[in-house]
């Protein structure tokens, strides 16, 4: 089964269930939060839905990311 998600938008959405927030995952990554919310439009323009929250039930569905415990 093909992937959805790059390897950077993955990183992204990963962190992104375990709740951080769009500058800490700036920070963890090394990148800017401008390339954080890219990378997230460029998710929810893929799978053609409206939000964050709509994007991360869909690729959970998918097999793309899971639920994480901390």
């Amino acid at each position: 089964m093909k992937k959805i998600l790059t390897q950077r938008e993955k990183e992204v959405f990963d962190l992104l269930v375990l709740n951080y927030s769009t500058s800490d995952i700036a920070d963890l990554l090394g990148i800017s939060e401008k390339t954080v919310r890219n990378h997230i439009s460029n998710v929810i323009q893929k799978l053609d839905v409206r939000s964050r929250a709509q994007a991360i039930v869909e690729l959970i569905k998918l097999n793309e990311i899971f639920l994480k415990t901390l």
